[in-house]
């Protein structure tokens, strides 16, 4: 008898539209040593982490792994049911979140967010081992987001198709007709094409990112004042070398299932999870490590060195504070 519970990836319309792909960069990076997909891979698991976990290991490299476009993707749980399993599947050793330095190449660097993936659930150790490694030797990551960059940015060149030979067809002079000239009133002008300009009243991309933050989780919808009074805080993050995903990725992560005051959580977070100064352009001192990965909790998304968590959890999402 076949149990059908046992399978770990979904059935075929479990996805009502195509997964989205993150940016070059960012999204799903399964870790290295992957043994085949078989039967009951994630039989252990509750039914919705199984069903999670299943969509998850489905997915092709660079897929994106925020909570919106999973629930978005498939139809059996929402935001919050997707926010609870990936925050499980952390437990059980088989995702981290981490925050990268990408693009050291001089001219331009900057954090993104990945999510390592392993279909066999791993342990603390071993995922402290692996990250280390990964920190000492980005290379080979490098080297496959310039390719995915450049596959990406590439325009598609269409095959030569032969074009076919079109009728000769004579010339016939026709008699030309007078055309009544155009009467402009007297205050009228020409009417040049409309060209978009940037003004200097445009909003800049802390105050658009703070924006549209209710538009990426409800709970933190601000008013035109709210972003006003925060733009300054949001604009110190994209003054440290972040983007607007990396922004609405750090404030939205781990929400509580209710948010009294958008402003106050918002400029709550903006303070307590400003991300640290990018490295200089100029080499560094002799012995002095440059960092260049830090994992993000799996619950409240706090940045920190491998070795600080446990089961991807930091010490206080571990160990709350008694009530």
């Amino acid at each position: 008898m076949v149990v059908s519970d046992l399978s770990s990836a979904p059935c075929a319309s479990a996805s009502s539209r195509a997964h989205p792909k993150a940016r070059p960069g960012y999204g799903k990076r399964s870790v290295p040593a992957q043994r085949s997909s078989c039967e009951g891979d994630f039989a252990l698991l509750p039914e919705r982490e199984r069903h999670i976990a299943g969509y998850v290991d489905a997915l092709p490299e660079g897929a994106a792994m925020d909570i919106k476009s999973l629930a978005r993707s498939q139809p059996l749980y929402g935001q919050m049911a997707v926010g609870s399993a990936l925050r499980a599947l952390g437990v059980a050793g088989h995702l981290r979140h981490v925050r990268c330095l990408s693009g050291e190449n001089g001219v331009q660097v900057r954090w993104v967010t990945r999510t390592f993936w392993s279909r066999t659930a791993r342990d603390n150790e071993w995922w402290n081992a692996f990250l280390t490694a990964e920190e000492r030797d980005p290379a080979p990551q490098e080297a496959a987001e310039a390719a995915e960059a450049a596959a990406t940015s590439a325009p598609e060149v269409p095959a030569s198709v032969p074009v076919p030979a079109q009728p000769l067809v004579t010339a016939v002079p026709q008699q030309r007709t007078a055309e009544p000239e155009p009467v402009l009133m007297p205050d009228s002008v020409p009417v040049p094409v409309p060209e978009l300009k940037v003004t200097d009243g445009c909003p800049s991309p802390a105050f658009l990112a703070l924006a549209h933050l209710g538009r990426a989780d409800s709970r933190l919808a601000l008013s035109a004042a709210d972003c006003a009074a925060l733009e300054q805080a949001a604009a110190e993050w994209f003054a440290r070398g972040v983007d607007a995903d990396y922004l609405t990725h750090a404030l939205t992560a781990g929400l509580p299932a209710s948010v009294d005051s958008p402003f106050g959580f918002v400029r709550r977070r903006l303070r307590d999870k400003l991300p640290p100064r990018l490295p200089a352009a100029s080499p560094a001192a002799p012995g002095t490590p440059v960092r260049r990965l830090m994992v993000e909790c799996t619950e409240c998304g706090a940045p920190g060195r491998p070795e600080a968590f446990r089961d991807g959890l930091c010490r206080p999402c571990r160990e709350p504070d008694p009530a």
